[in-house]
């Protein structure tokens, strides 16, 4: 075991005290959640189902996201399986309690990273097999893990410069843990490559593309879209969406721009964190008046009057990206000195609207290179591109190249969801029955 992983475990032994003080002043500012932040320690968790159960574990909201059309599939084809789906934040609660979550899936929050709370979460579930969604790898919890002899399978991971430039100080380590793992599967070719410099086993990898790809639409809100369709009135439309708050003054310069020549144009915009809206809205009043601006959380109605309107709210976004025809994927414009990532483009085009995006999409350029070599979503460098780009894709002419790109695009897609759900049935027959 590598130096820096045993002293890591060492830590973690007598860390307790210092989790339960950050979990509790994190409550207080309202970051936990209130009513079952104990599942963190291990303590007041649901009752264990019956039979066969696999733990599934995300991070947050879009790691979670990512895997609900996976086990609709699988408790759907497997009526005898039960699934545990840990996740970290009280965002992704929201998101999945908006969304729903599929039979016989059990949500529960994930566990400290200490041997106390990790040995009573294993104790209490005692899951027949641990899948772990991209790249959420606690030591504690994994370790624990492959000591009691649960198999365990990493699904739809990857690794970005950023995150291998991190890793590589901890390759060790890295390599360590990732061994622990029965089979990795990973999203593209590069990250197969970073993952083998950074001393994952080689003969455990394989490359099964991007889950979030192969994910069922967001769902819908018909009677708020009807409403809110009733108060835009057939007004032209464009959403950004899951925006960073360092590139939202560039947005709103963005539709400033746009509405010169396209005066009614109404501006969606869901930020990332829904936390951080009020700088959201701080960036919008520095070129709008307040009458021009609406916020979905305080109830405010889109009025003839309005050009913003701050979509702050958790599980909807299914709901803007039908009210909008085109859509700017956000965290991908160029914002000099910070580095963005990009956002997941099949969310949009699963529901037709037509793809705009920045050039900094590093987290899924795999995905962004196929859409471009399809021409199934547009590029724009700055602001004023993208004023130019959202004007014009009111037209649907315009549009229409760009979504039937796309669609030949999305229907490759289901590959990665045909692999996932392979890899885990392969798990449960050497398991078997329970």
């Amino acid at each position: 075991m590598p130096l820096l992983l045993r002293l890591y475990l060492a830590f973690a032994a007598v860390s307790a005290p210092l989790w339960r003080l950050v979990l509790w002043r994190r409550q207080r500012t309202g970051r936990e959640d209130p009513v079952r932040g104990r599942e963190k320690l291990g303590y007041g968790l649901p009752p264990r189902p019956e039979g066969l159960l696999l733990w599934f574990h995300a991070v947050s909201v879009g790691e979670a996201q990512a895997l609900v059309t996976l086990l609709d599939r699988l408790t759907a084809k497997h009526p005898a399986v039960q699934v545990l789906l840990t996740t970290h934040t009280l965002a992704s609660v929201r998101a999945l309690d908006a969304r729903g979550l599929p039979p016989r899936v059990i949500h529960a929050y994930a566990p400290a990273d200490y041997p106390g709370a990790v040995g009573r979460v294993l104790a209490h579930w005692r899951p027949d097999a641990l899948i772990v969604a991209e790249a959420d790898m606690w030591p504690v919890m994994l370790t624990r893990a492959h000591r009691a002899a649960v198999p365990m399978l990493l699904l739809n991971t990857h690794v970005t410069a950023r995150r291998y430039r991190r890793r590589s100080r901890m390759a060790a380590t890295n390599g360590y843990l990732m061994n622990l793992f029965e089979r990795i599967l990973v999203q593209d070719e590069v990250s197969m490559a970073r993952f083998r410099d950074l001393g994952a086993p080689a003969a455990k990898m394989s490359v099964m593309g991007v889950l979030k790809a192969a994910s069922d639409p967001l769902p819908d809100r018909p009677d708020e879209r009807a409403a809110l369709e009733a108060q835009i009135g057939g007004r032209p439309v464009w959403l950004a969406a899951s925006t960073k708050v360092v590139e939202e003054p560039l947005l709103m310069q963005a539709q400033a721009m746009a509405l010169q020549d396209c005066p009614d144009l109404l501006f969606l915009i869901a930020p990332r964190q829904r936390t951080e809206a009020d700088r959201t809205e701080t960036a919008a009043r520095t070129l709008f008046t307040q009458a021009q601006i609406a916020r979905r959380s305080r109830g405010e109605p889109i009025t003839v009057a309005t050009r913003v309107y701050i979509a702050d709210t958790i599980g909807e976004m299914g709901l803007w990206y039908r009210l909008a025809p085109v859509a700017y994927t956000g965290n991908s414009l160029r914002v000099p000195g910070t580095p963005l990532t990009g956002k997941n483009p099949f969310e949009a085009i699963a529901l037709g609207a037509m793809v705009v995006h920045g050039p900094d999409v590093g987290n899924f350029a795999d995905a962004y290179a196929r859409l471009k070599a399809a021409g199934g979503a547009l590029e724009v460098a700055d602001a004023a591109a993208m004023a130019r780009a959202v004007v014009a894709a009111q037209d649907p002419d315009f549009r229409k190249p760009y979504l039937d790109g796309a669609a030949r695009v999305q229907a490759e897609n289901m590959h990665p969801l045909a692999v996932s759900l392979a890899a885990i049935e392969a798990l449960i027959a050497r398991i078997g029955p329970r």
